[in-house]
């Protein structure tokens, strides 16, 4: 099988969805969204310890594309105190380019870590992080509509869902909008309270 070079990851509820509607500072995931419901395969005892692999999969990479959503919340993402969701010592260790509409200088982080905001689109942040990342992967982190658009320019040779058994009903969804996709299953794991499956992208 083809070295699975650029991946994508998710976290989504049964009926597809990564966050809810409305998302900020004090509900990062959305209004109509449990966080917990979703994240506690990464981080519950003793859950985590079933899922070593996948956590330590969507960490390995040579550098990281994440949207603006999950960079920061629409009211603070801008201000130059907001540095990310992770505190001081964010977990990539390696580039990570934000996807933004608003210039930004980068922002230098502990253990690593260093942000840039990328202004002019989905390949020209590919194009950054490829050239980062050496002959290391490509991670792109989320959310669902970053995801999406780079599965619509087909940039992502594998996708690795995590299913929860819920539903949302509402919000950022993965796949909406993808035109053609076909996905070939090449694993599939998990626990009462997640479900993994990768898939390699065919294309």
């Amino acid at each position: 099988m083809k070295k699975a070079n650029v991946t994508a990851g998710l976290t989504i509820s049964l009926d597809g969805y990564g966050a809810g509607h409305n998302q900020s500072f004090e509900r990062p995931f959305g209004d109509n969204f449990d966080a917990d419901l979703l994240d506690r395969w990464m981080f519950a005892e003793p859950e985590k310890h079933s899922h070593k692999k996948e956590i330590d999969a969507i960490l390995d990479a040579g550098a990281f594309i994440m949207g603006s959503n999950m960079f920061g919340p629409k009211d603070r993402r801008d201000k130059s105190e907001w540095k990310g969701w992770w505190g001081d010592n964010p977990p990539y260790h390696a580039p990570v380019f934000v996807l933004s509409h608003n210039e930004r200088p980068p922002i230098k982080m502990e253990g690593g870590t260093t942000f840039y905001f990328v202004t002019d689109g989905i390949e020209s942040a590919f194009r950054k992080a490829k050239e980062a990342a050496g002959d290391r992967k490509v991670k792109i982190m989320g959310g669902a509509n970053t995801i999406n658009q780079y599965l619509t320019a087909g940039l992502i040779d594998e996708l690795w869902v995590h299913i929860v058994p819920t539903t949302i009903g509402a919000g950022s969804r993965l796949f909406e909008g993808v035109p053609n996709l076909r996905l070939e299953p090449v694993e599939v794991s998990g626990t009462g309270v997640v479900t993994h499956i990768r898939y390699r992208v065919l294309k």
